[in-house]
């Protein structure tokens, strides 16, 4: 089993930030004003602790650091850093290329947990395309998952190679 200290502190962080990219990708792909973005922040939380308890021990360590606010803040500034001054179609771009790079380092220093860590990541994107209808008004009408949404998908779960 691999854990936090199979990796750099750079890699940590990196990891610990692709968790936030995973949801972040698919909000700033179409943008579902205040509220379904604040259901889309919300489905991505709740997919995150849904992954405590199961079989990967490096997801169950990533789900532990942001569980301390140590972690959590460690995890928004680095997120914050990397789309500064960035608009929503960067944006998407942007976390994208980070889970690819997520991809990379699973694959080289931890490929007995890269699978479940990269369904957990790909999990989480679904649930917050998910969140959300897309189109409607006040909630209501519109569509599950947009077009934009579902080719941010099928972008993630190509960097993620799964």
């Amino acid at each position: 089993m691999v854990n936090k200290t199979a990796f750099t502190a750079d890699e940590w962080k990196l990891l610990q930030q692709s968790v936030m990219m995973a949801g972040i990708a698919v909000t700033a792909a179409d943008p579902s004003g205040l509220w379904g973005t604040l259901k889309e922040t919300f489905s991505s939380a709740q997919s995150m602790i849904a992954g405590k308890g199961g079989s990967s021990e490096l997801v169950n360590a990533l789900v532990a650091d942001f569980e301390t606010s140590e972690g959590r803040s460690a995890a928004r500034e680095g997120v914050g850093a990397q789309f500064k001054g960035l608009k929503a179609p960067g944006i998407t771009k942007k976390a994208v290329e980070a889970l690819r790079q997520v991809a990379a380092l699973l694959d080289a220093k931890a490929p007995e947990e890269a699978s479940a860590m990269k369904t957990w990541l790909l999990k989480i994107s679904k649930s917050v395309a998910e969140a959300s209808n897309e189109g409607g008004f006040l909630g209501f009408g519109g569509t599950k998952v947009s077009d934009a949404e579902k080719a941010t998908l099928a972008e993630i779960q190509t960097a993620l190679n799964i």
